[in-house]
């Protein structure tokens, strides 16, 4: 429980986090480098600032998964059953490349394709995003060779991507731009950034955040509305922070970010929408027809009950569940003793989405990242989901290989039901570490100096103005007003500005 204590000199909140003073698993891991940030060095100055550092290490290990992609690219695609499946680097990008009419030159939405999907089965901007993609692939040879380059432009504009996204985050915690070497960092980034084109979608969505973070809430509409434009996801944006606005009374904010959002979308989505409604609609189309598919827990029901879950019985139970959450997301908004983080929520209700999906790509945790690194940065949590995410992604492949191979090599089905057991208690641990952290925000990372909402732009520092259960009632986590001459004591440990796990 918080108390004010006297202090002569208290510390300046505006100076940058360094994780190694805060962090026991970030510090450990410092060692590799020279060990923990010095107490002589100066934040922010010379040519290494954390923005610079973030990006550099963000393209390195973008490069890094490209490498890992090296055995596919020479010969994997294009020989064998299950040889990109044994190798770990299976991609859609060089297959839909042919699949999907873009070495004939065929337009998406408007030129119909032959076989089972009849229209790209994209979001409109990733759509566009895959046909600049084509017409800046060289043209001669044959077509293997013709895939490797639309897989090395793609892999080169998704590279511009990934910058986009670890700067973002970088600079949406003023104070805490160390944080963006999680996302940096990040394994799974590295291992599914060139999978698909989610990143692309991604990066526009931290993007949105960085713009709210500034109480910019037109420009977050906007950025958001493209990002949906290009995946579904990132609508769900919109939900928690109706329920935020409406504690705190921000309904003007939200109601330009709304209309930024829409704006956008429809500035995308309408001209194909009216000149090749067929074409448009194949996404949602294809979304709803979808059968139950890899790493969602209604695969693994399916196979451990032998009951065929069909696509509509899935989308049923996962919008029942969906309903659910968003339930016990409100219930948070309210009644948590103080407003939840924006990226808190954020990083929830997509977990939530993906949780209860019939689908859970590997790419899927691209969604979750940026949010995740946000939400609890905190390198050993963080640590111990993308060991999971690591794990489901070798496991996936493996049975993939394990079932195109006839069952002589690879992961058996009880292997990959325990890999989508794993990731999906991973995913669900960094949930409850969050909902820890709103119960409890002296536990919170960001709010151990008495911080509010960093993410939060016109959020940041609000008064609530609707408010139910114990938030209706003195709140007992609540940063009171800090006096001259007084600071905010969190938890219990030595230092009130230190971490206290």
């Amino acid at each position: 429980m918080p108390s004010l204590q006297k202090s002569s000199a208290p510390r300046d909140r505006s100076q940058t986090v360094i994780p190694t003073h805060r962090d026991k698993v970030a510090a450990a891991g410092s060692e590799l480098i020279g060990g923990p940030y010095g107490r002589r060095a100066v934040p922010g100055t010379g040519q290494w600032t954390p923005v610079r550092v973030v990006a550099l290490v963000a393209l390195g290990m973008y490069a890094l998964g490209m490498v890992q992609k090296l055995p596919c690219y020479n010969w994997a695609w294009f020989r064998g059953t299950t040889s990109q499946y044994t190798h770990a680097c299976y991609s859609d990008i060089p297959h839909l490349f042919v699949g999907r009419g873009f070495a004939e030159g065929l337009i998406p939405y408007f030129d119909r394709l032959g076989g089972d999907i009849p229209f790209l089965e994209y979001p409109v901007l990733t759509g566009l995003f895959m046909e600049v993609a084509a017409w800046l692939t060289p043209g001669g040879g044959d077509t293997n060779q013709q895939e490797q380059s639309y897989w090395l432009v793609n892999a080169g504009m998704l590279m511009v991507c990934a910058a986009v996204l670890a700067v973002c985050v970088t600079r949406t915690h003023r104070r805490r731009p160390w944080d963006g070497l999680l996302v940096a960092l990040a394994p799974s980034v590295a291992l599914t950034a060139t999978i698909n084109w989610d990143i692309l979608a991604v990066a526009l969505t931290a993007a949105a955040v960085l713009m709210w973070s500034r109480s910019r809430p037109l420009a977050f509409g906007i950025l958001l509305g493209l990002a949906t434009a290009a995946k579904f996801y990132p609508i769900l944006l919109l939900c928690p922070l109706l329920l935020l606005c409406w504690r705190a009374g921000k309904w003007r904010a939200y109601g330009a970010a709304v209309l930024g959002f829409l704006g956008s979308w429809l500035v995308v989505n309408l001209p194909v929408m009216l000149l090749a409604p067929e074409g448009w609609k194949q996404f949602y189309l294809f979304s709803r027809d979808r059968n139950v598919d890899f790493g969602s827990i209604w695969l693994l029901v399916s196979q451990r009950t032998g009951d065929v879950i069909t696509p509509g019985r899935a989308n049923l139970y996962a919008l029942l569940l969906m309903a659910v959450a968003v339930a016990g997301l409100a219930f948070l908004a309210f009644t948590a003793p103080r407003r939840p983080r924006f990226v808190q929520m954020a990083f929830l209700v997509v977990a939530a989405f993906v949780l209860t999906n019939k689908v859970y790509s590997p790419q899927y945790v691209l969604w979750l990242v940026p949010l995740a690194a946000l939400a609890r940065p905190r390198w050993r949590d963080f640590l111990v989901w993308q060991a999971c995410e690591v794990m489901y992604f070798v496991g996936i492949w493996m049975y993939l290989a394990f079932t195109g191979s006839g069952n002589k090599q690879g992961l058996p089905v009880d292997g990959y039901q325990f890999v989508i057991v794993l990731h999906l208690l991973g995913t669900l641990y960094l949930c409850a570490m969050v909902v820890r952290d709103i119960l409890a925000p002296e536990k919170d990372p960001v709010r151990q100096d008495g911080a509010d909402d960093p993410s939060g732009g016109v959020l940041d520092g609000a008064e609530d103005v609707a408010v139910a259960g114990r938030a209706a009632r003195p709140a007992r986590h609540a940063a009171p007003a800090v006096e001259e001459g007084q600071r905010v004591r969190w938890g219990t440990t030595d230092d009130p500005w230190g971490a206290p796990e």
